[in-house]
């Protein structure tokens, strides 16, 4: 099977995988954790920072793929800390616009280079 993969500068990978793999009109976005692509470190700061650079960088994996933030229709959100939903929540309610894509939000123990929250959606192409 060829992979139409999709990677973008303002985004960084941890691992072997591509920021983003097209499957007919969905794209589906490997999860993003708040890493800084300028300087390749954890941005510091509390959630609110981390949730804002995750978005950041999902948001430009959506460009490099020619997609919006109206195009995604499920978003998965892990915290390390479910105390942080709220303050994780309200920077989420300014990604989008209503209505909103369809979310779960999971709570793990750990996640990447201690990052306390990672990001992935799922986008339909128009």
């Amino acid at each position: 099977m060829h992979r139409k993969a999709y990677n973008a500068e303002g985004a960084v990978s941890v691992g072997p995988y591509s920021h983003a793999v097209e499957s007919g009109d969905l794209v589906y976005l490997s999860g993003q954790t708040p890493i800084d692509s300028k300087t390749g470190n954890l941005v510091e700061g509390d959630i609110t920072v981390q949730t804002e650079q995750s978005f950041r960088n999902l948001f430009n994996v959506l460009n490099s793929a020619g997609l919006t933030p109206d195009d995604v229709i499920k978003v998965n959100v892990f915290l390390t800390d479910m105390g942080n939903f709220q303050a994780m929540n309200s920077v989420y309610a300014k990604q989008f616009s209503s209505p909103y894509p369809a979310r779960t939000t999971i709570g793990v123990k750990e996640l990447p280079l201690e990052a306390q929250v990672e990001i992935e959606m799922i986008a339909r192409r128009s």
